[in-house]
């Protein structure tokens, strides 16, 4: 039992560590949390955390019934998704930097409008019925979509599961890390949709958010070229 423990405690510890790191960096998911928290509401910002945290089932699905392995062992189609993912960090990595500082005009209803600072943070906000929300499906479709699909996240997930986790790992345990990364998304992207929406906190980034996102862009950017030269050495 001690022999098998170990290990399987091993890569426990590794996971969580690669996977926080993982989570925590500028990214696709974080981009729309950001938004969300910022042009809605923390209620919002908390259903598409669920949804990123949804999309992480698809990855831990396809890398358990093998696909990820495949993927890996085939070198052709490895590289080939290397290079989607460097043209995604560059599309999104375009829009961020595209991102112009807000005429004063639009930022004034924010600070000095009471009513829409409490409902930012209010933990119980209105009905999804206000026609300036997107309703609670939309916003967790967004999040599972934007996870999902994310390229980046795929990269991660094949790697995962073919180098990080033994090949010779119980399914159960394996199944036991996937759920884990599951919650721990969820708890990370909640926690951030919390932070986000504070008061103040959502107060400077309705003024200074365009220069995060063009730091978002130059880190995308920089990913995409380390993607790149990998696959030239």
């Amino acid at each position: 039992m001690t022999v098998l423990f170990m290990p399987a405690l091993e890569q426990f510890l590794l996971i969580a560590m690669v996977h926080f790191f993982a989570v925590a960096s500028p990214g696709p998911d974080f981009a729309l949390i950001l938004k969300q928290s910022i042009r809605y509401n923390r209620r919002i910002a908390i259903y598409t955390s669920f949804g990123i945290a949804t999309g992480i089932i698809v990855h831990v699905t396809y890398s358990l019934v093998g696909i990820g392995v495949l993927i890996a062992s085939d070198e052709r189609l490895f590289t080939a998704l290397k290079y989607i993912a460097a043209s995604y960090f560059c599309y999104i990595a375009w829009h961020c930097l595209r991102a112009k500082k807000p005429e004063p005009a639009a930022t004034t209803p924010v600070q000095i409008s009471a009513n829409e600072n409490t409902i930012a943070n209010e933990t119980v906000d209105k009905p999804d019925t206000a026609p300036s929300l997107p309703s609670a499906k939309k916003a967790f479709l967004n999040g599972f979509l934007i996870n999902a699909l994310n390229v980046k996240a795929t990269l991660f997930f094949v790697s995962l599961f073919s180098v990080v986790i033994a090949p010779e790992t119980l399914l159960s345990i394996k199944i036991a890390y996937g759920a884990y990364l599951v919650a721990a998304t969820a708890a990370w992207f909640c926690f951030l949709s919390c932070m986000l929406t504070q008061e103040r906190v959502r107060f400077v980034l309705q003024r200074k958010g365009y220069i995060l996102d063009r730091v978002m862009g130059v880190i995308l950017l920089l990913l995409a070229i380390q993607l790149v030269l990998s696959d030239l050495n």
